[in-house]
């Protein structure tokens, strides 16, 4: 029980590994694979420790050829193994991240010190709230207007950084309407910590006034 209290920290508005739509669960289940990668290298280098501990002269004993068995399979290429899987995996990830296609709407995020503007295919334009149909796959087309930003939705997908004079496209989609907290994740100045604001998924039945419905 007492194991799996730290479990109890991974639920919440900002959590990365309490994912709410299909882009953030590839970013969650890279985390895990990460985790499960990360515990056996710990696994290995402790049980070479172990034995380096506890069993004083084996490398004395063992025949040069010995040694390098050890070497070669224990301290390279079981390494390289398992960073080599969590890179390809990592850049199977990012590359189903990016946007293809059509999205069903497209949202204008513009960040500044130290606020969001969020414009729509309509017309209108809302602060500090991101209004968006649940079950959509909805692209945002993302900049600043001073310094460098970064917006990231944890529970909907990864960061995108907002640069001046440049446009860089997210995709998201919530499976469910809700509220999503959302963060600027690049320091940029004394206001930093509270540059932040909300995603709202509505029902497509259920859409805000003034919002054009998803094609």
């Amino acid at each position: 029980m007492f194991a799996l209290a730290p479990l109890a920290a991974c639920n919440g508005s900002l959590s990365t590994i309490d994912p709410a739509g299909p882009s953030a669960l590839r970013v969650a289940d890279l985390w895990w694979w990460m985790l499960g990668g990360s515990l056996l290298l710990s696994a290995l280098v402790f049980t070479l420790l172990f034995m380096a501990l506890f069993r004083r002269g084996i490398a004395d004993r063992q025949k040069p050829d010995r040694k390098g068995v050890w070497i070669g399979w224990l301290g390279l290429a079981m390494p390289i193994g398992v960073l080599s899987v969590l890179l390809v995996y990592a850049l199977w990830v990012g590359e189903r991240s990016l946007p293809t296609g059509t999205a069903a709407l497209r949202v204008e995020a513009t960040a500044y010190n130290y606020g969001w503007t969020f414009c729509y295919e309509d017309g209108s334009c809302s602060e500090g709230v991101m209004r968006i149909p649940a079950a959509r796959p909805v692209d945002i087309d993302i900049t600043a207007t001073d310094v460098i930003h970064s917006l990231w939705i944890p529970r909907l997908a990864g960061k995108m950084d907002a640069i001046p004079g440049q446009v860089n496209r997210l995709r998201i989609e919530a499976e469910a309407p809700g509220r999503y907290e959302a963060v600027c994740a690049e320091y940029c100045g004394i206001g930093h910590a509270d540059h932040r604001f909300v995603v709202q998924a509505y029902d497509i039945g259920d859409r805000p006034d003034g919002l054009e419905a998803a094609r």
